[in-house]
């Protein structure tokens, strides 16, 4: 009885200690946020009293509602985001390193400098960066800033 309950424990113990792995994050930089339109916020001017003796107007108070977009610029790729949490959106430091991951439909933000906790933001676009598509196709970027220097210099 004792050999087993020591096997138990030991089975136990060993897949307490196969932790998982922390999850790899990416790095980038926070280049900018712009307030973009996201929908509209009304409210009638109907009451319970006014419904049953039919003297409300159709007055309606609409608003524009807000969102904060960030620019999220990588090694590669240049990412719109927008915060997945409408109604308490953090505001982030613009020009500072933010370290995401991609998690099934979610880009997962957190920024160290700030208070370093993971929020939710929903990807509107990526672009691949320019700089990095002409480098990658072969040098054909390369020689064209090359001969631009040049003439530049040839200029002087």
């Amino acid at each position: 009885m004792r050999v087993w309950m020591v096997v138990g424990l030991v089975a136990a113990t060993a897949l307490n200690v196969q932790a998982k792995d922390p999850p790899a994050y990416e790095k980038g930089v926070l280049l900018q946020m712009d307030s973009s339109s996201c929908g509209y916020a009304e409210k009638d001017g109907k009451t319970i009293a006014g419904e049953i003796f039919g003297t409300d107007g159709q007055h309606k108070n609409t608003k524009v509602v807000m969102c904060q977009e960030y620019v999220l610029q990588t090694e590669r790729v240049t990412y719109r985001i927008r915060p997945k949490d409408e109604k308490h959106p953090v505001l982030l430091p613009v020009g500072e390193t933010a370290q995401f991951r991609i998690h099934k439909d979610k880009l997962l933000l957190r920024v160290p400098e700030a208070d370093g906790k993971e929020r939710e933001y929903l990807v509107l676009s990526m672009t691949p960066r320019s700089e990095v598509c002409g480098q990658q196709a072969g040098g054909a970027g390369r020689n064209s800033l090359a001969s631009e220097r040049q003439a530049r210099v040839s200029r002087r």
